[in-house]
């Protein structure tokens, strides 16, 4: 059975709430369930984590290469900045996909340089939660080639 792990940096545990006009109204308890709904249909299992620190992020991801086939991240502010986690996603052991709910070039300057997508083997960018389920289909698509 294929097992997902689902990383959600800084802010996003606030979905809903935090800036509407830009992340959407769907919450992050409303993403989890979403996410089970489809995960259930293809019998795969996943486990979502969510921090707001650059450390257990990166502990995690670390973690999660022992556990899991495949990795979903979306690194929110650290995706412009982080080394340390860039170094996590690439030595991950399968697949990476980053998503960002907003299009990142749409938005102001210092968020156009995508640090962390250089250890992505894909990124989805501007199409709301929803870019969760394009990475998780991708996912199985990789994995099951």
């Amino acid at each position: 059975m294929i097992s997902v792990f689902i990383v959600n940096g800084p802010n996003l545990a606030s979905l809903g709430k935090r800036e509407p006009d830009i992340y959407g109204q769907v919450s992050y308890d409303q993403l989890q369930n979403q996410f089970s709904t489809l995960a259930h249909a293809e019998k795969c299992q996943f486990t979502f984590f969510q921090n707001d620190s650059e450390g257990s992020i990166v502990k995690a991801v670390q973690d999660a290469s022992l556990a899991h086939e495949a990795l979903i991240i979306n690194p929110g502010a650290f995706s412009h900045t982080s080394v340390a986690v860039l170094d996590a996603m690439r030595a991950f052991a399968g697949p990476v996909v980053e998503v960002h709910i907003s299009q990142i070039h749409k938005r102001e300057p210092y968020r156009h340089r995508m640090l962390t997508a250089q250890g992505a083997d894909a990124l989805i960018s501007g199409a709301g939660v929803y870019g969760y389920i394009l990475a998780f289909k991708l996912i199985l698509d990789l994995l099951r080639r």
